[in-house]
């Protein structure tokens, strides 16, 4: 019995360090993949760049594609320099896309503050629940269904408003959209505490992705109730 404790216990040490290194190696690269995307929003807004803004459902669906395409390119390189290479490319064209509601809220004689407010809300957000998950270390894994099913709601309801333009669903799909991303920034860096994810490049892909949504939410938001015209 006491060779079996032994190996069990030095198994124990191996996973808790292997995912600490995923831990640690995701909030690198996540910290680095904010590079990309503010250079990628810088040159957006100086160009003023607008992604088919005469056609918003293609757009939408031209953006669904080429983002979609970089995941899967991601998922499959995941395992060689490749996608880390793809993944800041990735973070680079979400930056340029980002740079359209950035110029939205320039307009606005306050939208300087609009941005970093939203920044600041979405740092305090991802800190204090990627906090809760590496410091108690619970599994949040049950969450996953529910998210995913209001991940789609979320979506098929952008999908929709962009025929309907209707402003009070535009505020509740903003107002869903901050809850369900930060609560997937709990369940995913409690899949990488837990073990559920073994892959820092997937890891960060995934939180970058919450991030980058409760962002843009949040934003949307503040412009609706804090925004000033000139």
């Amino acid at each position: 019995m006491q060779p079996q404790y032994q190996m069990s216990a030095q198994q124990a040490a191996t996973l808790s360090l292997q995912q600490n290194r995923v831990l640690r190696n995701t909030f690198m690269l996540l910290a680095l993949t904010m590079v990309p995307t503010v250079i990628g929003a810088l040159v957006g807004v100086q160009l003023q760049f607008s992604f088919l803004a005469g056609s918003p459902f293609l757009s939408f669906m031209l953006f669904l594609g080429i983002a979609f395409g970089f995941m899967w390119g991601i998922e499959r390189t995941k395992n060689s320099g490749m996608g880390v290479v793809l993944l800041l490319a990735f973070t680079f064209f979400m930056g340029l896309m980002l740079s359209r509601i950035l110029q939205v809220a320039l307009g606005f004689s306050n939208g300087g503050s609009l941005i970093a407010m939203a920044a600041g809300g979405t740092g305090v957000i991802f800190f204090s629940l990627a906090g809760v998950a590496t410091v108690t270390k619970k599994d949040f894994s049950f969450m996953g269904k529910f998210l995913f099913i209001g991940m789609i709601v979320v979506l098929l309801a952008a999908v929709a408003n962009i025929f309907f333009q209707i402003p009070a669903l535009a505020l509740t799909i903003s107002a869903v959209a901050v809850l369900v991303f930060s609560a997937y920034i709990l369940y995913d860096i409690s899949r990488i505490v837990t073990g559920g994810e073994d892959n820092y490049i997937s890891a960060t892909l995934a939180v970058y992705l919450d991030i980058y949504n409760v962002f843009v939410s949040l934003l949307n938001l503040l412009m609706v109730f804090s925004g000033d015209r000139d």
